[in-house]
């Protein structure tokens, strides 16, 4: 077994196919296959299920993707522990956020982190769902994860499963309704006041989705259902569409005034803490340089 091997296989399952694996890596899809061929005889098991152009996890390749992926960190984490000329870390830092994050602060941490560290490149990927955070950590898909506080069934703003917090600011939602739409003037608008127009909401699950709800309902009001959008990038264009109305974080609220929406702050705020979650002592040293400079 070798580390392209492993790195083939982890793309096919990130990427959900060979043939996108191949397009992700800039390689060619015989090299990929050949090398999920030869890895398959040498561990004496079947990683995928080829199935049409698709393929999908056999119980071995299932129990694979995790020790797969912290070979991965450890090799990364092995790159960084020497320093460029300078002294400074160099190498790559993986990070997780969760999508409103990956539009702001993410971006003005990563560039102040870049200027400082030039010889760390960083990559960023997707949080769809905060439940997650313990198993991405452990796993080895990244050393930081940018999301909502508290973790889920952790108490206060501790980490759950020994992993570290640093709390960076509070997210804050507000509501956006579509151009033109009768919406009282009150700024903040009171919860209690809530004007009976439909609504885009996004599926119940998330932690924020229920808060919001929570709130609504104390308020002595509900939500007249529009329309349910699995993404939550897709309210923004919907209430641009003259949908319905939807609740947004405040930045994503705030610029889409400039795109016509109409805007309120709710009272009683609805907010909620975000910040890094990581494990401290599995840190890099680029990555512990990215925590202290976000922290500072």
């Amino acid at each position: 077994m070798d580390l392209h091997q492993i790195d083939y296989f982890l793309a096919v399952v990130d990427n959900k196919g060979v043939n996108a694996a191949a397009a992700a890596l800039g390689v060619a899809q015989p090299t990929i296959s050949q090398a999920l061929g030869k890895l398959e005889r040498e561990l004496d098991a079947v990683l995928f299920h080829r199935i049409g152009r698709g393929v999908v996890l056999t119980s071995a390749g299932h129990a694979l993707v995790g020790p797969a992926r912290r070979i991965l960190r450890d090799v990364v984490t092995a790159e960084g522990v020497f320093a460029d000329a300078t002294g400074r870390p160099r190498g790559r830092l993986d990070i997780a956020a969760t999508p409103v994050f990956s539009a702001d602060p993410l971006p003005r941490f990563v560039a102040a982190f870049r200027r400082a560290y030039p010889g760390v490149s960083v990559r960023i990927g997707d949080l769809p769902d905060e439940s997650a955070v313990a198993s991405l950590l452990r796993d080895g898909h990244c050393e930081i994860v940018v999301c909502h506080l508290p973790l889920p069934d952790a108490p206060g703003l501790l980490g759950a499963d020994g992993l570290d917090v640093l709390e960076l600011g509070v997210q804050e939602w507000w509501l956006a309704f579509p151009p033109g739409w009768p919406v009282p003037p009150d700024d903040p608008l009171p919860l209690s006041a809530l004007p009976d127009l439909p609504m885009v909401i996004v599926p119940r699950g998330g932690s924020q989705v229920g808060e919001i709800e929570q709130a609504i309902t104390a308020a002595g009001r509900s939500a007249r259902v529009a329309a349910v959008v699995q993404s939550r990038e897709a309210r923004l264009p919907f209430v641009l569409a003259g949908v319905g109305g939807t609740f947004l974080e405040r930045s994503l609220a705030e610029a889409s005034r400039a795109r016509g929406a109409v805007v309120r702050a709710v009272e009683p705020r609805i907010s909620r803490p975000y910040g890094l979650v990581y494990d401290g002592a599995a840190l890099s040293p680029a990555g512990r340089a990215f925590v202290a400079l976000a922290g500072a």
